[in-house]
């Protein structure tokens, strides 16, 4: 499964609900913690197309997990 089908079929089981989320790299290591009320709606911001900083894209680049 490629990176993108792995990340996909992880967003599509999120909860509409509020908890807490981690983005992991290739290699396992933490790269960002995070809360929402909504982790569905939250989690799939960082993938969809959208006005996203600099710093926010090179994470989005890096995660390989969720």
């Amino acid at each position: 499964m490629a990176a993108s089908e792995h990340i996909q079929a992880i967003l599509d089981r999120l909860p509409h609900e509020p908890g807490v989320y981690q983005h992991f790299d290739g290699d396992g290591k933490l790269l960002y913690i995070g809360k929402a009320k909504n982790l569905k709606k939250r989690v799939s911001s960082y993938f969809t197309k959208g006005d996203h900083n600099g710093k926010t894209m090179l994470l989005v680049r890096k995660i390989r997990d969720i």
